[in-house]
């Protein structure tokens, strides 16, 4: 009998990170500059580990080397994916991801990283860095060489409930006072543009990636617009924010009871408000804020009560 696979997140120290999750999420966080949750994570710097079930202690990467029919057999190498929650308490670097190709090549195979935001909340009056104004690479390296970082950087205003999807090569950064759900490649790979010349615990400037991050900066910028699907269920609304050759990604909320079933396809799961259950084959699985778990492949109908919102993906 198939069960959802729940998973426990890891925790990351950031010199940008603070409390939120622990005060939004309940969870015991190391220290008070918890920066991220690995939620949903195979990666080898994070993996998560299965919390019940028959696979109870593995962890994520092994269950994908080890049992492939939970996944549909995948042709991936690699568990694709990357769940995390963010809690920028400061700004984070100005930064840029390279693609698949260039990852390949430069991060010893690591995969490329496009990701996306869920803003689950944030300070009033927030805004984050999207994409710069150069309109040449010469110009991009002449604007960060003289630092002219307000002329080259773009800021946009956000709000709770805001999706960006951001491709690789998008130079960009959270900034102070927001909290974030990410659905991303599974890549650890960052190239640091900009940290505000900020000094580490040790008083150290941190590292920049200037050639690298120059080598992969998308000139000129590329804004990524998509209006989401909304579709009204019966309890449920369904909201379609991205559909990319990475992954997709949807909103859920539930008010009472709601029947979902793919069959063919696994899904994340991540309850980011509220609480229900998760109802299957006469079973019944809590979801509290803050819980992650996986539906594998063949895992067939199932419904969610209750009262809550949920980010979900899948490639």
């Amino acid at each position: 009998m198939l069960q959802p696979l729940f998973l426990k997140p890891v925790f990351k120290e950031r010199i940008w990170g603070g409390t939120a999750l622990e005060r939004e999420f309940g969870y015991q966080i190391p220290n008070e500059h918890t920066g991220e949750c690995w939620a949903i994570s195979a990666h080898p710097n994070g993996p998560s580990e299965i919390e019940n079930g028959e696979y109870t202690g593995m962890t994520l990467d092994q269950l994908w080397q080890e049992h492939p029919e939970l996944f549909g057999h995948p042709k991936e190498a690699v568990f694709p994916l990357l769940t995390k929650i963010l809690d920028a308490n400061m700004d984070l670097s100005v930064q840029v991801h390279p693609d698949d190709a260039y990852a390949q090549v430069h991060e010893n195979g690591e995969l490329g990283k496009t990701e996306c935001w869920y803003i689950i909340d944030c300070k009033e009056d927030a805004d984050l860095i999207f994409g710069h104004n150069a309109d040449s690479r010469e110009e991009l390296v002449a604007q960060i060489e003289a630092g002219n970082w307000n002329d080259l950087l773009r800021r946009v205003k956000i709000k709770p409930g805001d999706f960006f999807f951001v491709p690789s090569g998008t130079i960009h950064a959270l900034c102070e006072g927001t909290l974030v759900l990410e659905t991303q490649q599974s890549s650890d790979t960052t190239y640091r543009v900009y940290d505000y010349d900020r000094r580490d615990a040790g008083g150290n400037l941190r590292e920049l990636h200037l050639e690298k991050a120059i080598d992969v900066t998308t000139v000129p910028h590329q804004d990524s617009v998509s209006e989401p699907g909304v579709e009204e269920r019966e309890n449920a609304v369904v909201t379609t924010f991205v559909e990319s050759q990475f992954f997709t990604v949807y909103k859920w909320e539930i008010k009472g009871q709601a029947t979902f079933s793919f069959a063919d396809q696994y899904l994340l799961l991540s309850v980011i408000g509220g609480n229900g259950r998760l109802l299957h084959v006469g079973k019944q699985y809590d979801l509290t804020k803050g819980t992650h778990l996986i539906i594998p492949v063949g895992f067939g109908e199932f419904n969610l009560d209750g009262d809550c919102e949920l980010i979900v993906s899948h490639t």
